[in-house]
């Protein structure tokens, strides 16, 4: 079976437009979730417990995207 691992994250941003934390130095890092449903379970009370502040935002990172099991690894990464 697959694990579909999901990373939860925020802080301020810069510009409640854009994406760019404030500083990166204060990042809040929530967790690591199994699957989506816990990763958005998070994300919401987080989300909710920041709502009085328009600069504060929270992600959900899918990290099972960011690699491929199926494909082989690179040469620095076979050295990890």
């Amino acid at each position: 079976m697959t694990q579909r691992l999901h990373l939860v994250f925020g802080g301020e941003l810069v510009d409640p437009t854009k994406n760019a934390f404030k500083n990166v130095d204060n990042i809040h890092i929530v967790g690591i979730f199994p699957n989506y449903a816990s990763a958005y379970d998070a994300w919401k009370s987080e989300a909710h417990r920041t709502v009085d502040n328009a600069h504060m935002r929270y992600f959900i990172a899918h990290l099972h995207r960011l690699r491929d099991e199926e494909t082989s690894a690179s040469p620095t990464e076979e050295l990890e």
